[in-house]
């Protein structure tokens, strides 16, 4: 029983980083790097804290579950945190003594390491049940290395071996509750995100009706006057101060319709619709406005792609994002898009690009209200175009890569035959 209780202490001191960092530091910290520097001094001070309480059997050995601090770290913050979590494992050990536990330590370390590297790759794309597999099947081969390990060291007896195994089945469990844990936590946060966004979204759609119509009235009364002074006599200046300014009214009048596309309720005007063509149309249309600047189109559209939605809207979403992927490649480059239809009954249209690329926290805000990565930019387009997918049942997925370029893949319900 007192073995189980040192166990306890040992989760105890290992979840204190989880809700320290969830509770005290998620909601003040944004950038990426400094969120990285934050969790990874709390998993040491958890591997740290671990390893000086750890549960002493038999003739001076000890077991503790440092490892799941180390994995967890490597697996969510990435492969240098991981590195810095191991040597300090290497290097706060020898307090403790030289013994064969230091060295039975280092050579689980090498065996395991290489493969927590490998599915580091593989862990940030795959869903919350696939995450909590992979965490728990390295936790067991950990254990069993170790266990392994130790026994050829030390050797075998009956005692040492029913210690090991609640080791194992503890820290596999640990491992488990864990990494469910963190991704619980990560949805709820994520859901309080969108509904602060669904919040901004029905201020808009409130403001939008009484505002927008309002605004474009004087406006095109002025762009009407401006037209009327811009006579053949006129003098090259004021003829420039006229077109910009019906320039920039002309970009004010772009974003109250951007406001109008979000604000008012599309009609239900929906049908059965070849997404293949819509996006071939869209594609056509981008590459008629950027002819002169060298961006090249290459397709690969599927037959039979149908779905359930309103053209023009799917064709406005489309568009929005394919100027996106053109404006992001000022020198010029190529532009992908494809559809096709999946083995699950869903159509899959991509969207992909050689641009300058975004980080991950720049993928997350996509969508968001007023967020736009353009100097001029408003947001209101790509938020409108998240917004017309997702009234289709669609679903969105943004890998991209700074300096490589970015993918949008859009998948939608088969239409039904």
């Amino acid at each position: 029983m007192s073995i189980v209780k040192d166990f306890l202490l040992q989760l105890t001191l290992m979840v204190i980083p989880i809700f320290s960092y969830f509770t005290f530091i998620l909601e003040k910290v944004k950038e990426d790097r400094t969120i990285k520097m934050v969790m990874t001094l709390l998993w040491g001070v958890s591997i740290l804290l671990c390893m000086s309480f750890p549960v002493e059997y038999g003739e001076g050995l000890r077991l503790d579950i440092r490892f799941i601090p180390l994995l967890l770290g490597m697996l969510y913050l990435g492969v240098w945190p991981g590195v810095f979590l191991s040597v300090l494992i290497i290097l706060y050990r020898p307090s403790f003594g030289i013994s064969t536990g230091f060295y039975t330590t280092v050579l689980v370390l090498a065996i395991v390491l290489p493969f927590i590297l490998f599915v580091e790759r593989l862990f940030g794309k795959v869903n919350r049940d696939r995450k909590v597999v992979l965490a728990g099947g390295l936790s067991l081969f950990y254990c069993l290395c170790g266990m392994t390990v130790s026994g050829a060291v030390n050797g075998f007896s009956s005692a040492e071996l029913k210690v090991q195994s609640i080791h194992l089945l503890f820290t596999v469990a640990v491992t488990l509750f864990c990494t469910l844990l963190i991704e619980k936590i990560r949805e709820i946060h994520q859901l309080r995100l969108e509904v602060q966004d669904a919040e901004k979204f029905r201020v808009i759609s409130e403001l939008t009706g009484v505002f927008a119509h309002e605004i474009r009235n004087p406006m095109q009364v002025a762009r009407g006057f401006l037209q009327i002074l811009d006579e053949p006599g006129l003098p090259p200046h004021k003829k420039e101060y006229i077109n910009v300014s019906i320039e920039e009214l002309d970009r004010a009048n772009e974003i109250i319709s951007d406001f109008l596309s979000f604000g008012k309720p599309s009609l239900n005007t929906y049908g059965k619709i070849n997404a293949g063509e819509q996006l071939n149309r869209a594609a056509t249309l981008i590459q008629s406005f950027s002819l002169n600047q060298q961006i090249e189109f290459k397709s690969d559209i599927e037959e039979g792609c149908w779905l359930e939605a309103n053209p023009q809207k799917l064709n406005q979403a489309l568009i929005n994002i394919l100027k996106n992927a053109v404006e992001s490649m000022p020198q010029g480059g190529i532009v992908w898009t494809s559809c096709r239809q999946t083995d699950d009954g869903h159509i899959r249209l991509t969207i992909k690009d050689q641009g300058i690329g975004m980080s991950q926290k720049q993928v997350e805000r996509l969508g968001s209200p007023y967020y736009s990565l353009k100097e001029k930019g408003t947001g209101l387009g790509m938020m409108v175009s998240y917004q017309i997918i997702r009234s289709f049942k669609g679903q969105i997925k943004v890998e991209s890569e700074e300096g490589v370029g970015t993918e949008f893949i859009i998948e939608f319900p088969e239409a039904k035959t």
